[in-house]
């Protein structure tokens, strides 16, 4: 294994981090024009060319597409079924997401001025949500849990999940986690033919609002040309792992750390800052050792050989601002005092703070939800929540009193803008 190795002491740092950090977003063109053609299809043939993408890419034999609707019953006996272990496991962790999430709910408010006018804010919950879950091999119950609760919590009244089951593969765990997490209806459909069946609406599919959660290349296009449409959660870019650590945790505790993320595929990022540097080689050694065991090597290697780094920093603020300007996904602060330099980071999707808080557990049912922004987008954008599954509308009812103080305002500010209509309409309400 190669393990890149930077220190901010370098004259060439800058250009070596963005270089390490650069990921091409583009959409690939030849996926884009294969998405484009199935959407359109989808949105002219509904049910039909549904069904013909499903039985071709998925090698199914389905006559109808209600035949791959999956029953509420069937769903329950997957539940039903499931080790005790795991069903145990599946549901603390859905109790946990729950509990989180319902502190996230947004209240409607308003205010009475003094002359009698009422403003505020009234929220509403999304009518139906469209849940995306990957099937077959990349099966994930926890993304489930992670886009299936948060909606119910925001009191979205129907939830859609669609998964694909390639050559009929059925994954228990992910129909379990449908049951536990209340999702009205189930379609064994994937690809871009069931994000079209989301956004569009066909006979059996009803058109949704919003559609989240992961998917590959084809899905991700999908939701991109959608968007308009319907809203959608994001377009996440490959799974990222930020360490700072002052090199006084286990080496192979953060080796693992950092594996956790490599594991998910060849293009994930993961990087480790320390200020010392014998901590960075015991690390290196760690991972060399430890990535024989993993089943997923060859995985690991790629990612840390291609896009992983261990950083030597000055100091630990100097590892702070690095990491502020990264914006990762997910941040371990394995450090003496993580809460107090958890004040100091601005833009990271997920903070874990401790020696004993590894991020795997954040992924299945510490609570806060896994679906976090990549690709530096933290700068800007928040993990998803019950936010993302309520709206809000503004309200206005002006008094007669008020309409006499705002109608002068709205008035010479229309005249101004050339809006005559504007302002007469304000004008006509005048005494």
């Amino acid at each position: 294994m190669k393990i890149r190795r930077l220190s901010t002491k370098d004259s060439t740092f800058d250009a070596d981090l963005k270089a390490l950090l650069a990921f091409e977003t583009a959409q690939d063109d030849s996926i884009d024009i294969v998405v484009a053609n199935i959407l359109k299809d989808v949105k002219n043939r509904g049910d039909a060319a549904v069904l013909e993408y499903t039985n071709r890419f998925d090698k199914t034999s389905a006559s109808h597409l209600s035949e791959l609707e999956i029953s509420q019953a069937e769903l329950q006996a997957a539940l039903n079924g499931l080790p005790a272990e795991q069903r145990q496991a599946l549901q603390a962790a859905a109790d946990r997401v729950r509990s989180y999430h319902e502190k996230q709910v947004m209240q409607s408010w308003s205010y009475t001025e003094a002359d009698g006018t009422l403003l505020g804010q009234q929220v509403t919950a999304l009518d139906r949500v469209g849940l995306y879950v990957p099937g077959g091999k990349a099966a994930y119950p926890s993304s489930v849990l992670m886009n299936a609760i948060p909606a119910k919590v925001a009191g979205v009244a129907e939830l859609i999940m669609v998964v694909p089951t390639p050559n009929g593969e059925k994954n228990a765990l992910v129909l379990a986690a449908a049951a536990i997490s209340g999702v009205d209806r189930v379609f064994c459909i994937g690809g871009a033919q069931a994000v079209g069946a989301l956004a569009y609406g066909t006979e059996t599919v009803p058109q949704v609002d919003k559609i989240t959660g992961p998917g590959n290349a084809y899905v991700a296009a999908a939701k991109r040309r959608v968007f308009g449409v319907v809203g959608i959660d994001m377009v996440a870019g490959p799974s990222e792992i930020l360490v700072i650590c002052d090199g006084k945790t286990n080496p192979d505790w953060i080796a693992m750390d950092l594996f956790s993320q490599a594991e998910h595929d060849e293009l994930a990022q993961s990087i480790l800052l320390s200020p010392d540097a014998a901590f960075l080689d015991a690390v290196a050694a760690s991972m060399q050792k430890l990535v024989e065991t993993m089943p997923r090597k060859d995985i690991i290697n790629t990612s840390i050989t291609d896009r992983g780094a261990l950083i030597l920093t000055k100091d630990i603020d100097e590892a702070i601002e690095i990491s502020n300007y990264i914006a990762p996904e997910h941040l371990e602060l394995s450090v003496e005092n993580p809460l107090e330099m958890s004040k100091k980071i601005k833009h990271a999707g997920a903070i874990f703070m401790g020696r004993d808080t590894c991020e795997a557990l954040g992924d299945y049912c510490a609570g806060p939800n896994h679906v976090l922004p990549t690709s530096r987008t933290a700068r800007f954008s928040s993990p998803l929540g019950v936010y993302d599954f309520q709206k809000r509308s503004s309200l206005i009812m002006v008094s007669q009193d008020g309409a006499q103080k705002l109608g002068k305002i709205a008035s010479v500010l229309a005249h101004g803008e050339g809006l005559t209509a504007h302002a007469k309409s304000a004008e006509y309400r005048l005494k």
